[in-house]
């Protein structure tokens, strides 16, 4: 055998340690892995507990969550179990609701057919009282003018047969007498009456008889609310007859009217002209003439239709009703 140099004896001892090295290399691997092995034993054991817990606490909390929705569906039929009986009750208190109003409708009822009754006898009682005044104050009235129309035909045939009277001396009329039966303008009949006692020169006293003899109808039957001692009394005559079918209650009426009356469609100018004068007189009665006339004319212009007809005529500046008439129709026709 051949004799080994000092290098590899060397090598030779190199070689062992590194044998060696591994060798103890190896066993450290292997205990590492044991040891890895342990611990993941360990690990797989504590995870399969874990996982035995949380199937544990789901198992749980699943019976919770059961026991919770028996819970709520007993609960449910609870409320629905206390609604049918509220229900109930409420149907309950409407059908003894219901009853009661029956009840106290039907005794409003029959109280209602008592007073009706009642007051229909009280209301035929007084009638019957009433007419029974009236037929004896007409029948005094009637009196009443039956002697003035008596005293009136006396006057025409001898008018100058009472010299103690001399009141009486210009009473025979000149001109055909009027008559008034509440169904006509009371305010024309009394400036054409007043036209009339004018023309023949009447006294109060006769202008009073007059009227009263003129009366017609419901006009005649203002009479009976005047004193006897009073119908030869013009003013209380005329008190009681302006304030039955007098216009002065109407006159903010008509005096709107003129405010806001425009010419219609198809309507001529001498036909607004007209309506625009007795829509005056009615609103304007109390007024002087010449106020009247200015205001009638200014009414005209504002309701006139054209703007060019309007605006010239307004230029103009007529101081009375014709005025203005006559100068719009020339420009309408112009």
């Amino acid at each position: 055998m051949p004799e080994t140099g000092p290098l590899t004896r060397s090598m030779d001892k190199q070689f062992e340690k590194l044998f060696a090295m591994m060798a103890g290399l190896e066993q450290k691997m292997e205990a590492g892995q044991e040891e890895m092995r342990v611990a993941q034993a360990g690990l797989e054991q504590k995870m399969e507990a874990g996982q035995e817990e949380m199937r544990v606490a789901q198992a749980g909390l699943e019976q919770k969550m059961e026991a919770g929705q028996e819970e709520m569906r007993s609960g449910q039929e609870r409320m629905e179990k206390g609604q049918e009986e509220m229900k109930g009750l409420i149907d309950e208190v409407k059908s003894e609701v219901q009853r009661k109003i029956d009840e106290v409708e039907e005794k409003v009822q029959i109280k209602i057919e008592d007073v009706k009754s009642e007051v229909k006898g009280k209301f035929e009682e007084v009638e019957h009282k009433v007419q029974g005044k009236i037929d004896e104050v007409e029948h005094k009235v009637q009196g009443k003018i039956g002697d003035i129309e008596r005293r009136l035909s006396e006057l025409e045939v001898r008018p100058f047969s009472f010299p103690a009277s001399p009141e009486f001396m210009h009473s025979r009329p000149t001109i055909k007498s009027l008559t008034f039966d509440g169904q006509t303008s009371w305010t024309v009949f009394k400036t054409q009456f007043d036209a009339v006692s004018s023309t023949n020169g009447w006294t109060d006293f006769v202008k009073a008889s007059q009227l009263v003899a003129l009366l017609r109808g419901s006009a005649a039957e203002v009479l009976q609310g005047i004193p006897a001692d009073k119908l030869t009394d013009l003013t209380t005559i005329e008190k009681a007859l302006e304030s039955r079918f007098g216009d002065s209650h109407l006159t903010q009426f008509y005096r709107t009217e003129l405010k806001t009356r425009r010419q219609k469609p198809g309507e001529s100018l001498q036909e607004l002209a007209a309506d625009v004068e007795r829509l005056m007189s009615l609103a304007y009665a109390e007024c002087p003439l010449y106020v009247r006339e200015s205001l009638a004319a200014q009414y005209f212009v504002d309701a006139i239709r054209d703007e060019d007809t309007q605006h010239s005529t307004r230029l103009m500046d007529a101081k009375d009703l014709k005025s203005s008439l006559a100068y719009s129709m020339k420009y309408e026709a112009a």
